[in-house]
């Protein structure tokens, strides 16, 4: 397998002939380094012999920009990648936490992928995703909230995203997570096909750095862990 190549903000896994193209992005401050925070799933789909390109960001309160640099970024990258290798691959969208409100808000409604993967959807407010702002923000005398609101981005995604293949994957033992509330909203659109489907974990399921395996090799790592995030890699390779 080759190494992660870094170009711009975007982190790739490129063999040398993909079957398809994940476009990934990550929740939070573990999006700013994805070859790190996410290494064992996205390692896994690069062996299933697909190309990653995951996103690197610092999150701020002007989702709707991030997602429009997001696009923008993968776009760059995806035709670097279709001149590399003479062709368009199949492209799918995969999200974590964040990751997928950043994805859904991305300006083609996603119209240049095939399908779509939310892992543990997340759209809490800014004073729930950052505890300190509610007392912060008074003293300062400004009103903080995120662009657009959680509220906003359901409509958002009910009247602007298009793409009716969506898979909406919920861990069970997660307390962060809106999985439902997105399915709902994606499930009013007309002409609609996603689904709903919950796994065994918890909000930080999709995020491991396999560190033991990267200090020692893979003796070193927990058989159990890889076996997780072989299967998960495979059940949504599957679907998509």
């Amino acid at each position: 397998m080759k190494s992660w190549q870094q170009r711009g903000s975007i982190w790739q896994l490129c063999p040398q002939q993909p079957a398809a193209l994940i476009e990934f992005i990550g929740g939070s401050y573990l999006a700013a380094t994805p070859q790190v925070s996410y290494r064992r799933l996205l390692e896994q789909f690069s062996q299933l012999n697909l190309a990653v390109h995951a996103w690197s960001y610092v999150p701020g309160f002007d989702h709707q920009a991030q997602a429009r640099q997001a696009w923008s970024d993968f776009r760059t990258a995806r035709i670097a990648l279709n001149e590399r290798i003479g062709t368009a691959p199949v492209t799918f969208r995969i999200g974590h936490s964040l990751g997928c409100k950043l994805h859904l808000l991305a300006p083609d409604g996603g119209r240049r992928s095939q399908a779509f993967v939310a892992l543990s959807f997340n759209n809490f407010n800014a004073e729930r995703s950052i505890p300190l702002l509610s007392e912060i923000a008074p003293r300062l005398g400004v009103v903080t909230e995120f662009s657009p609101s959680p509220a906003e981005t359901l409509r958002l995604i009910q009247q602007h995203y298009i793409q009716p293949r969506n898979l909406v994957v919920r861990f069970g033992d997660d307390a962060l997570d809106q999985s439902q509330e997105l399915f709902q909203a994606l499930a009013s659109r007309a002409h609609d096909s996603s689904e709903l489907t919950q796994l065994p974990g918890d909000h930080l399921t999709p995020a491991s750095a396999g560190m033991r395996q990267g200090l020692f090799g893979d003796w070193a790592d927990d058989p159990a862990k890889s076996r997780r995030y072989r299967r998960l890699a495979e059940l949504i390779v599957r679907w998509c």
